[in-house]
């Protein structure tokens, strides 16, 4: 369980980081008591941090009086060396793409068992789609989170596989179904969804691979959302490969990324 037990003594800094570490990829929503539950915290003190980590933005409160976490925490997590560059070299690569195409462009790198949306570029001619920058979405329904499950070790891929969760009716849920498609994702070098995460899009995703001394690392996945109508998912896969290269080749001369 996320957040420990309680223990006499801990100061109101230790009791608000635990409060915080209440939420995790399994919980990322949380009642007042679940909050108090999973921090190990007096209810009547969470209910006190809570109202204070609302108003700094730190967490926020939903309609249904569940918490999640808030933008500003989101915010300064940008500020974070790896995710700043990151964002900072591939936003014109995202841009070329979009000029391009007219579709949305998204970049994501794993955060567990999610897919962590680090950078998107939309308009008014694009599909439709549920994610933000910010948003978790599961690894198993989204191309770009193929593409970095496909890369990820054996047992982030165990754990995923053991209980896929369903996004839609067309949501590839099968663990064989799975490790056959991130094999091929692997082979072919891309990655692709119809209807999974969202009903009426079709994505198509590839690695954005960095040099790493001798070796190669996935960085992060690039990956276009288009409507479902479309029918030219591999036409755009050279696309977005091009721009890949350009990401991972100026990743590899950013100090974080050496």
């Amino acid at each position: 369980m996320a957040g420990g037990s309680a223990a006499p003594g801990r100061s109101v800094t230790s009791r608000a980081l635990a409060i915080l570490d209440a939420f995790d990829a399994s919980a990322p929503r949380l009642s007042l008591s679940e909050i108090a539950e999973r921090s190990g915290t007096p209810l009547t003190t969470a209910h006190r941090l809570l109202a204070e980590l609302t108003g700094w933005g730190a967490l926020a409160r939903r309609a249904d009086g569940r918490y999640e976490i808030g933008r500003k925490l989101w915010d300064l997590g940008l500020l974070a060396p790896v995710q700043l560059e990151l964002r900072q070299v591939a936003s014109p690569f995202l841009l070329d793409v979009h000029t391009a195409t007219r579709d949305t462009v998204h970049l994501a790198v794993r955060d567990g068992l999610c897919a962590l949306y680090v950078e998107r570029i939309s308009g008014r001619e694009s599909a439709p789609v549920v994610s933000q920058v910010g948003s978790r979405l599961p690894l198993h329904a989204t191309g770009v989170g193929k593409v970095l499950l496909a890369s990820a070790p054996d047992e982030v891929v165990a754990e995923v596989l053991a209980a896929p969760s369903r996004a839609t009716r067309h949501t590839v849920v099968d663990p064989g179904r799975l490790r056959r498609e991130l094999t091929e994702v692997r082979r072919r070098g891309w990655a692709r969804t119809a209807e999974e995460m969202s009903l009426g899009t079709l994505s198509v995703a590839v690695p954005v691979r960095v040099e790493r001394g001798s070796s190669t690392v996935v960085a992060a996945a690039l990956g276009i959302v288009v409507p479902s109508h479309r029918r030219d998912l591999p036409r755009l896969v050279p696309v977005l490969e091009v721009a890949a290269r350009g990401i991972g080749r100026a990743l590899a001369t950013t100090p974080v990324f050496r």
